[in-house]
């Protein structure tokens, strides 16, 4: 009697061999990634795995190798920020895109409370990932210090504070950018311009600060500053801050695009215009600047870039390549918010 779908053998890497006309050795070194293969003994190998339905053992090539296949996506925020903060659902979706084209796969991880980081931790530890794309980083993290003692590969998107020389990075410049925006409310003719900086464990907050004021020069006023967490009702209360302090600001400058968002909403509430009475500058375009009423003026940082080069940077340092920090342009996207 003809076997069921269901109860069929499954194809093996012999089975692969004898339709390709290789040792089963050969199969083993493409399936694996090996070198040492012919241009055109690997062709016949994939052509053969494609008619065959094979599908390797992942688990016996762990054990064989060393390796999973599989890379963390590693937030240290709260959960709910997946979902609020379109920069997130970018770089996993980056992420994952780029893992897919090697034949890899993207675990999600989340650390956003001492239970969930220690969660992280040990699964982290156990071998499940080969390496961590670190997204969110703070400066006094412990698991960042717990990743380093145990030797895992990371590569943290943006500068981690206090483990620059120790970590790998791709970041944005982002005192440049601050520069390059605050320059620009400048030549609008924007006077009293206020910004609302991120937290200042993190990198984006610390340095797009930094670079407001350094263009700012000797009109910085350190009253015209509140900080947020980068979420928008976070920006809105910054900005009710800020006008109950400075009503007479002109240009606001926030440090993510949901921040400025949050603002606008504070400026309409309390009856000014935007950008007739107060023009409103974000960071990031992440989707929600293009979309927003009005359309928010902002630095766009490059999303696939950033993905793409963080995934090749942290396989570079699994496979013990040479690899260095990167850092990327952003680019100023006039709106009509400013």
């Amino acid at each position: 009697m003809e076997p069921t779908p269901t109860a069929r053998r499954k194809p093996t890497i012999r089975d692969v061999a004898a339709a390709a006309g290789v040792s089963r050795g050969t199969v083993s070194r493409v399936i694996n990634g090996g070198h040492w293969v012919s241009p055109d003994a690997r062709i016949a190998v994939e052509e053969a795995i494609e008619r065959t339905g094979y599908t390797a053992n992942h688990a016996a090539r762990s054990l064989a190798t060393g390796r999973s296949g599989s890379l963390a996506f590693l937030m240290t925020e709260p959960q709910h920020l997946l979902f609020d903060d379109p920069t997130f659902a970018l770089l996993l979706r980056g992420a994952a895109a780029a893992l897919s084209e090697r034949g890899m796969t993207l675990v999600l991880l989340i650390a956003g409370t001492p239970a969930e980081r220690a969660t992280v931790e040990h699964y982290v530890r156990a071998g499940h990932v080969d390496g961590v794309l670190l997204i969110s980083s703070h400066e006094a993290d412990p698991l960042l210090d717990s990743l380093l003692e145990a030797g895992i590969p990371t590569v943290s998107c943006g500068v981690p504070l206090g483990h620059r020389a120790e970590v790998l990075s791709v970041s944005v410049d982002e005192s440049g950018s601050a520069r390059e925006m605050t320059a620009y409310l400048r030549s609008r003719g924007h006077r009293r311009i206020a910004m609302i900086a991120g937290p200042d464990d993190t990198p984006g907050g610390r340095f797009r600060l930094v670079g407001f004021r350094d263009e700012m020069g000797s009109d910085f006023d350190p009253a015209l500053v509140e900080r947020g967490d980068y979420s928008s009702d976070s920006g809105a209360a910054a900005m009710a801050r800020l006008l109950e302090k400075a009503p007479d600001i002109d240009a606001v400058f926030a440090a993510s695009d949901s921040m400025a968002a949050g603002a606008v909403q504070t400026l309409r509430r309390a009856g000014r215009r935007v950008p007739e009475d107060v023009a409103v500058a974000g960071f990031d375009d992440s989707g929600l600047a293009a979309t927003h009423e009005p359309a928010l003026t902002t630095m766009r940082q490059p999303w696939e870039q950033l993905s793409e080069r963080m995934v090749t940077l942290l396989l570079d340092a699994i496979a013990g390549r040479p690899a260095a920090p990167v850092v990327l342009a952003t680019t100023l996207v006039p709106r009509d918010s400013a």
